[in-house]
Formats: structure tokens, sequence, C-alpha cells
């Protein structure tokens, strides 16, 4: 490489000398500097290398088998009987170490009930201080630190449901000695009634992580001042926003409700333990106003509604062991929700037991059993065929 760097210097000290335009000409000493600091920057890794040992690649391919079985309380409704095969989720991550510092993060995801055939999941840079401070700066679409969302499961926790939260940000945060934090800020699509577009979304984390062979430990807490820009609440304000503008009103978010998230992750040799809670602080309030003249009138609406301030939790735990020198894992957890509005159910019941049949590749089966608010149940089985690389 040493050799390249001196020859390619060699030649640009040619073409140099060979264009008169050129005010003044460079000395066998200047020359020989210059190569010595292009050898000192590509010992320190200054200089790129090959893109190909800078470029990392991950992904995942996640197919599933389900029976859905759902039970409706209201006796005038039919119950439903559904199965199917699907390509659930196709992942892949790209990872490049720019230069020292310096690094870029590309995730595309496919999801077989996903609107959109292809989503750019997630993109970001991050500068960070490395060797010298233990800060760092993560800029663009990125699922912000509310919530850490660790499970066993197939299915997603109840928890990810109510507070997940992506958004184009700015982060800053800090990890040392097993500690870290950060605080973030955004624009949520989710405004407060009257307000203009602009960025007044922010949180904040912090938590402790200790590892060793036998032990591990991981507690956090977060706050987001507005849960209900959640992609999952995100979701229900939409469908309800529909419903309302078809029924001839509107209505907009009175105050930012904030949210505030707990999780602690215990493994003790072969036992996993997982206690997280995802709750609002405040009750959220709406305002209320007619599209189409008198309809709030004629529907026996206020111009206000006040709901009741949602939360989830997750406790779950796992335990690992081998059958016939294959990694196993079996687990159970107990999962809810309060104020859900027959939307997250009441209480969740869930089974798995997964395998690695051959290396990053994993077969599972999972139970689950949901009851809402409503009384409405329904049971759900899934086998999952998954590869992880």
């Amino acid at each position: 490489m040493k050799e390249i760097i001196r020859m390619l210097c060699l030649m640009l000290s040619v073409c140099l000398f060979s264009f008169p335009a050129f005010p003044e000409a460079v000395s066998n000493h200047e020359l020989t500097e210059r190569i010595t600091r292009l050898e000192e920057q590509q010992e320190k890794g200054i200089l790129p290398a090959k893109w190909a040992e800078r470029i990392t690649l991950s992904g995942a391919v996640e197919i599933e088998v389900n029976y859905e079985d759902m039970d409706f309380k209201d006796p005038g409704t039919d119950d439903e009987n559904s199965s199917d095969i699907t390509l659930s989720t196709v992942e892949l991550g790209i990872d490049v170490d720019i230069v020292k510092h310096v690094s870029g993060h590309v995730l595309f995801l496919w999801e077989e009930d996903d609107t959109e055939p292809v989503d750019l999941d997630e993109g970001f840079i991050t500068i960070d201080g490395d060797d010298v401070v233990p800060i760092y700066l993560t800029v663009g679409k990125l699922y912000v630190p509310f919530g850490t969302f660790e499970s066993n499961m197939i299915s997603d926790p109840l928890t990810l449901e109510l507070g997940e939260t992506r958004e184009s940000a700015v982060q800053v945060g800090f990890e040392s000695e097993g500690f870290y934090g950060s605080v973030y800020v955004f624009n949520g699509d989710i405004d407060e009634d009257g307000d203009d577009n602009y960025i007044d979304n922010f949180g904040a984390n912090a938590g402790y992580a200790f590892e060793n062979d036998d032990f591990n430990l991981d507690i956090s807490i977060s706050y987001i001042n507005n849960l209900m820009d959640s992609d999952g609440w995100s979701d229900v304000i939409a469908g309800e926003l529909d419903d309302a503008e078809g029924d001839g009103f509107t209505f907009a978010l009175r105050d930012y409700v904030p949210g505030f998230g707990a999780c602690a992750i215990v493994k003790v040799g072969p036992f996993t333990m997982i206690g997280e809670y995802v709750a609002a602080l405040d009750d959220p309030e709406f305002n209320r106003y007619d599209v189409v003249p008198g309809s709030l009138a004629g529907l026996g609406l206020g111009p206000t509604y006040k709901g009741e301030k949602p939360a989830a939790w997750n406790a779950e735990l796992g335990y690992t062991f081998e059958i016939a020198g294959k990694e196993t894992i079996v687990g159970a957890a107990y999962q809810g929700s309060d104020n859900g509005e027959d939307v997250f159910p009441e209480k969740r019941f869930l089974g798995v037991v997964g395998m690695v049949i051959f290396n990053h590749t994993v077969v599972s089966l999972e139970f689950l059993h949901d009851e809402f608010e409503n009384d409405d149940e329904r049971d759900l089985i899934t086998a999952q065929l998954a590869i992880v690389f």
C-alpha cells in the first residue's frame, strides 16, 4: 500500500510539473513530506480502505403459517376462523464505516400486511466520539429510544404496539462503563390543536447494563412528550378521523400526552426474565369540530372528548437449553393493556418454543390467546421458519 501511494504521488507530481499554469513547482523535499503524511494517514485509518471491508450486510427472512380463531361476544356477529401462509418479514440492513467516527445505516423492510411494497425503515448517520469522548450524534429516520420491547415471542409485545415510535430525529447520547442515555427531538405527525408544523417533540432515556458469563442485567427508563405520536396510536387516531369525517365532523388533540416507560431484563444462567411497562401520564383530550354544520349536535356529541390514559405491560420468562446439540428456548409471557379501546387486548397469554436447527436458522411455534375489554377473544397459533444473518 505504501508503494502504491508513492507511485500515485509521483504520477501526480509529474502531471503538475507538466502544466506551466501552476505558479510554483513542488520540490523533492516537499513531495517527500507529503508522501510521509499520506503514509501516516493510511496507518491511522484516515484514508479509505477497500469498500468491501467497510460494508456490513445483515438481514432476516421470516415465513409463517398461522391459524386464527376469533370469538365475538356479540351474538349478532359470526365467529371467524382463518389460516394462511405468509412471507411475513424480509429485512436487509447495510452498515457502512465511512471514516473513523462516522458511520451510516440503512434498513429496508418488507412486511406482508404493509400497504407499501418495500419501506425504507431506517436511514441515519452516526458521528461518535469513540476513543475520544463517549458521546455520539445520530441524525435521520430511526426508532427513537422510547421503550425497549425485548421479547422471545414471535408476536410483538403489547408494549411495542403501544409505544414504538419511528421518526426523522436528531439524537445525542452517551455510553460509559455500563451507563447509557440519550435525548432526542423530532417533528411528530400528531400536533396539538392550532399548532403550526414544527419541531416540538422530544424525549429522553437512561439505563445501566452489566454483563458477565452467568449474569446479565439491563435496566432502563424512558420519556416522550407525546405518546399519541407512537406508530400504534397514530394508526388508531387516523382510523378514528376517517370514521369521524364520514359522520360529518373532525377532531384534534388538545394537548400533548406525555409517556413513560420502564424495563428490566435479567439473565441468570439459562433463564431470561423480562419486565416492561409503558403508559401515558395524562388522559388524552380532543377538540371536536363540525365539518358538516350540525353534525355534532345531531350525533349527541359535545365539542370536547376526554379519554383515559392507555398503558401496556409485558412479563416474560424464557429458558434456554439444548436438545440433541441444538440450542432450544421455551418461553411464556403474560401481557396486558388498560384503555386500549378494543384495539389492544386487555389480557394476552403466550407460549413459545424455538430451536436453532442450523446456523442462523430458527424454527419456532407460538400459541397466543387474547381477551379484549368488550369480551371478544382470539386464539392464534403461529409456526415460523426464519433465517437471520
